[in-house]
């Protein structure tokens, strides 16, 4: 391979590859050298998240709060251009309609004691729902119970049929492992079978518990609870739509919910912060006060 002379002037280098001087002088320095360096590392940075197959619904807002946390200082505009020129978009949610499970209408039900979606403190208000995922076995259907002031699925549990243990499984599961003091809390759901069960409705009583139960034909009141599953669905089924078991199913909502939606998925309304890290800055914030 021939040796550049290295008497050659930047003059002469620069007619003889068609350049202008000034626009050398431009790319060559040390600013316009860092820029393009940081604009190659944060563009591979992007992909990196955009990869992650939990982090593929984020949008350009919640991108730069995850970038922020990598270390990158960065705006949205410029998180936002990036995304554009690499066809990166984040997956949309489907339009949100309201399901509602099988009503007993002989059962008795309680009336509607939750004035807003959302709480003043942990363990105030406890919502519940259940939902189904698809599998080659068949249905598995979820259960959950969420703490609404800081939106962490406190309690879960699965089974191939929705008898009303599947719903008092969650809440023992979310009482003991959270430590809750539920003498002034309440326990809102629909009104599924489910929840107007003797069994669940006992287990409230032990616990001290209010029950609260949306109004006839009203899912909107558990609306926190149906975007759970929405995101649930969107982020953890594979591209197929099922599972091929009702066990990988398992695993991978455990793996979910433990591993990345209490932990490290960013809600708009905590402040961009996960679940967890919500609670422990209002801990922090407590301890201060």
């Amino acid at each position: 391979m021939r040796k550049i002379n290295p008497s050659y002037s930047v003059s002469e280098l620069c007619a003889a590859f068609g350049v202008s001087r000034s626009g050398f002088q431009h790319y060559s320095s040390d600013h316009m050298t860092q820029t393009r360096l940081t604009k190659i590392k944060l563009t591979a940075e992007i992909k990196a998240v955009h990869n992650d197959k939990n982090l593929r619904v984020y949008g350009s807002p919640r991108m730069v709060s995850e970038l922020n946390d990598r270390g990158f200082n960065c705006s949205e505009n410029t998180v936002a251009k990036l995304m554009r020129e690499l066809g990166i978009e984040a997956r949309r949610a489907k339009p949100f309609k309201p399901k509602t499970t099988k009503v007993d209408h002989a059962a008795k039900y309680s009336s509607n004691k939750l004035e807003s979606q959302h709480a003043s403190r942990f363990g105030e208000t406890l919502v519940s729902d259940i939902t189904y995922i698809r599998t080659k076995e068949g249905w598995l259907y979820l259960a959950v119970v969420m703490d609404l002031f800081s939106r962490t699925i406190i309690g879960h549990q699965t089974g191939a049929a929705m008898p009303a243990e599947i719903v008092t499984r969650s809440l023992e599961q979310g009482v003991l492992d959270w430590m809750l003091d539920t003498k002034s809390s309440t326990f809102h759901s629909d009104r599924g079978t489910q929840y107007t069960s003797q069994k669940l409705r006992s287990q409230l009583a032990s616990l001290g518990m209010d029950q609260s139960m949306s109004g006839k034909g009203n899912c909107y009141d558990n609306a926190c609870c149906e975007s759970f599953f929405s995101s649930l669905k969107r982020e953890l089924m594979p591209d197929s739509g099922y599972f091929e078991t009702r066990r990988e199913a398992r695993i991978a909502i455990f793996q979910h919910i433990e591993g990345f939606y209490n932990t490290r998925r960013k809600h708009s309304s905590l402040g961009n912060l996960s679940p967890v890290q919500f609670l422990e800055l209002h801990s922090n914030l407590e301890k201060v006060a």
